[in-house]
């Protein structure tokens, strides 16, 4: 028989969510630009762009969700615009940072080009992880911390169960 505690998801720690994400994220990447290849031999490349950022950041917020940062399920329609939100911003800097570069650089090179995206995409990634894992999933994380089997009262946690009953309460329990 399954316990409130033991249904409980815990968050995983900083490093093995950053792995997680870089798994996820690089492997819906990979996949995205293979996707954008095949589609754009049918449409323009610019709408094969879109359709496959849409599709890549649903999955990709999905799979961050339920793997990465084990949010305890499907992930919110709060969560996807958030996530959408940093993945649009993420798609910014990586377009600036070449446009950068092609305004440095009259005829970059295609290795120059590619080490500009890819640094450029980096950095994103990892201002992108910490938006989804201290905003976008934050709120999804059990309150009571489990550490090997045993549930860990948070501050607040403690204030409401040891205050006096009565009037003098001033923050009644939410």
């Amino acid at each position: 028989m399954e316990t409130a505690q033991s249904r409980q998801r815990v968050a995983p720690g900083a490093l093995v969510a950053f792995a997680r994400f870089v798994l996820c994220g690089g492997g819906v990447g990979l996949a995205s630009s293979f996707a954008v290849a095949a589609l754009a031999s049918c449409v323009p490349w610019a709408m094969a762009n879109a359709v496959v950022t849409v599709v890549s950041t649903v999955l990709a917020t999905e799979l961050h969700a339920r793997f990465t940062f084990r949010a305890g399920g499907r992930a919110t329609w709060r969560q996807h615009a958030q996530s959408t939100g940093s993945a649009a911003a993420a798609y910014a800097v990586t377009c600036l940072a070449m446009i950068v570069l092609h305004l440095l650089m009259t005829a970059p090179g295609a290795l120059v080009e590619q080490i500009v995206y890819l640094s450029a995409s980096g950095l994103a990634g990892i201002v992108r992880f910490a938006v989804l894992r201290l905003v976008v999933f934050a709120r999804s994380r059990p309150q009571a911390a489990v550490t090997t089997g045993t549930a860990v009262a948070l501050p607040a946690q403690v204030a409401r169960a040891t205050a006096p009953a009565g009037p003098a309460v001033l923050c009644p329990a939410a």
